[in-house]
């Protein structure tokens, strides 16, 4: 994940985990209510969104994990082995690079080769040991500051070896591919990345193995970068079947808002890569509900300090992005770093520098483990076994009735103004300008390609909403065969509507359906409250 070197200028961008010299790393990685998260998903729009109904694969199968990164080559050395806590037994270790001189031969962080790991670090042992008190472990590959094997090792038959090679030695079926910096924006190694690890997954399945590879990338409050997508779009275009993308959440730098919390840039940054998310399974022919998309989601925070400076996720920002996945579902959490879970020591002077041991803030007797892990009772290896499947038949099964519905459902032939509402496919939709013929959900990666912006789900037991009458007298009745001028004022059915241009024997009735080609518009809810109001008791 991300880091910042001394005398460096701390990322204006979003970063990631990282790994730097060994005697010195330098790391990077209730205030949210009902309100952030509705002002989220007003943010963000297309596919992105609450769907209310669901995946009956994704409720059955739902099993989150929790799981903090250790850096193996940190030190002093973390004894990752040894966890007090159930929620930190399960480990995400850290990285496995392109060795220095031999670009196909896996490395911990290009020190020791897997041998010598087991000698120097112990590892083999360790890692025994933590089998021994029932832990689980993943593996990580590459990080920000030194050569993943996938851009490292240009051969591609070399490549699946060397990940096979972890993958035995070690004993795992999860892998986590964490894709930073070179390593993310090299198409060329995204391809043979891709490509290798596809042939591996297909192997070990047919062989009756369990292999889950999560991808884990930057992300800014405005979801993924291009860069990331496309280094998902990698992944399905070479079929692999990925468990989720882990969004390191963390060092946003400008796409941070001054007043926003870590919590509330967080919950905004994930609810954008969901939508992007969504959009990218379709675009590669597999559809997805919300719900199974929310399954497919880690979270990685950076414990306290981050390395942009004024960045720091604290405790309660560990409790509102907890309760948040826990609402939404995802599939894992994750902690950069196991190393960091610990407040510092009264000879670390300056608390605004990241440590590699601590994590610059009072954590008192809590730790981000017992926060963030909480509720997160599921385990790598049985999540392992999910395999994606497709769920069009279950979204096209979604029936919108005008009896259920607060407003009227989306149709392709009516235009729509500014700020009308509408509901398709059992959620609520607002325009952002004025649209005909652009489906609500239609799959995009950026809220700016769609005029439409999610608002929620429809709620059950809900009803259409009556517009607001005024009594009878208030304006004239229309009449259809009056002569009406522009800013004429006269009621239909008790509504209020006002004329736009000169017409007679144009019903209001018409408004709704075609708000651009009729005379008339309705009067806004909070005008015709304000007349009521303003009216004798």
């Amino acid at each position: 994940m991300s880091a910042v070197e001394p005398g460096a200028t701390a990322p204006s961008a979003p970063e990631t985990l990282s790994q730097v010299d060994k005697p010195r790393r330098r790391l990077s990685v209730v205030r949210v209510l009902l309100g952030v998260v509705l002002v989220v998903a007003l943010s963000s729009g297309g596919y992105l969104g609450w769907q209310w109904w669901g995946s009956a694969q994704a409720a059955d199968a739902y099993d989150p994990w929790f799981a903090g990164y250790v850096d193996v080559t940190a030190t002093p050395t973390y004894d990752f082995e040894a966890s007090a806590e159930r929620a930190g037994s399960d480990v995400v270790l850290s990285f496995i690079v392109a060795d220095a001189e031999e670009p196909c031969t896996p490395s911990w962080g290009t020190y020791y080769t897997l041998d010598e790991a087991a000698d120097e670090l112990d590892l083999d042992r360790r890692l025994a040991r933590v089998t021994q008190l029932d832990g689980q472990v993943v593996v990580s590959f590459g990080g920000l500051l030194n050569t993943e094997l996938g851009t490292g090792c240009t051969d591609t038959t070399k490549l699946t070896a060397a990940y096979a090679a972890v993958l035995d030695r070690y004993d795992v079926t999860t892998i986590d591919l964490d894709l930073e910096g070179e390593n993310l924006t090299d198409s060329a190694a995204a391809k043979r990345r891709a490509t290798a690890i596809a042939e591996l997954q297909a192997d070990r399945r047919g062989a009756g193995d369990d292999l889950a590879v999560w991808l884990t990338l930057p992300v800014g409050t405005f979801g993924l970068t291009e860069d990331g997508t496309d280094a998902v779009t990698a992944m399905l275009d070479a079929k692999v079947d990925l468990a989720g993308v882990n969004l390191m959440t963390m060092d946003y730098g400008s796409s941070k808002d001054a007043d926003e919390t870590m919590a509330e840039a967080s919950i905004r940054a994930v609810t954008a890569a969901h939508g992007q998310i969504g959009t990218l399974y379709s675009r590669a022919g597999t559809e997805l509900t919300d719900a199974t998309v929310w399954s497919k989601i880690g979270m990685t925070p950076m414990a306290g300090q981050n390395d942009v400076p004024d960045e720091v996720f604290d405790l309660d920002d560990a409790r509102a992005v907890n309760a948040f996945a826990k609402e939404q579902k995802i599939g894992r959490m994750s902690l950069w770093s196991l190393n960091r879970d610990t407040t510092c020591g009264s000879n670390y002077a300056d608390l605004t520098r990241v440590s590699d041991s601590c994590s610059g803030i009072d954590q008192g007797d809590e730790t981000f483990v017992g926060v963030l892990g909480k509720g997160f009772t599921g385990r790598p290896v049985t999540a392992a076994a999910s395999v994606t499947t497709d769920e069009a038949k279950d979204i096209e099964s979604i029936i919108d009735d005008p009896d259920t519905s607060p407003y009227s459902i989306w149709a392709e032939e009516s235009s729509y103004l500014e700020g009308t509402k509408v509901v398709w496919h059992r959620n609520v939709y607002q325009t952002k300008w004025w649209t005909r013929g652009d489906l609500p959900d239609n799959p995009v990666l950026n809220e700016w390609e769609t005029p439409w912006v999610l608002i929620g789900p429809v709620m059950p037991g809900e009803t259409p909403i009556p517009k607001p009458t005024l009594p009878a007298g208030t304006y004239p009745t229309w009449d259809g065969t009056a002569i009406y001028e522009k800013g004429t004022l006269i009621l239909f059915d008790g509504v209020p509507y006002e004329s736009k241009w000169w017409n007679q024997g144009e019903s209001p009735d018409a408004a709704a359906a075609d708000p651009d080609g009729s005379p008339w518009s309705v009067l806004a809810d909070a005008e015709v409250e304000k007349l009521l109001e303003a009216l004798p008791q």
